[in-house]
């Protein structure tokens, strides 16, 4: 199982969302998860794709729809397992966590 840490303005972020936000991000994560564990290439609709200008760090897309798309960014840490993946978590909202994420 992949291991993970979050930043703490990743945490500042979290507390910012809407409960329901929050339950689409963790429905998300659980698929991020999934893949992770497997080792199969990250799966299409999960929308990862490395931030420019930012080398290491990714960007998820965990809502689609109304309103803005919800975004987190995260990296690869060390990993604390033997060859586990480990992942660390880095802001979460909207675009505009882009500008520094």
């Amino acid at each position: 199982m992949p291991t993970y840490e979050t930043l703490p303005r990743f945490a500042a972020d979290l507390d910012r969302l809407t409960p329901e936000q929050r339950r689409k991000f963790r429905k998300t994560v659980a698929a991020f998860v999934e893949d992770l564990r497997t080792g199969r290439p990250f799966r299409s609709g999960l929308r990862i794709k490395g931030v420019r200008r930012a080398p290491g760090v990714y960007e998820l897309t965990w809502s689609m729809g109304a309103g803005p798309a919800g975004r987190a960014t995260w990296q690869y840490g060390p990993s604390k397992i033997g060859d586990t993946p480990h992942v660390i978590w880095r802001r979460i909202g909207t675009h505009d966590i882009l500008t520094g994420p």
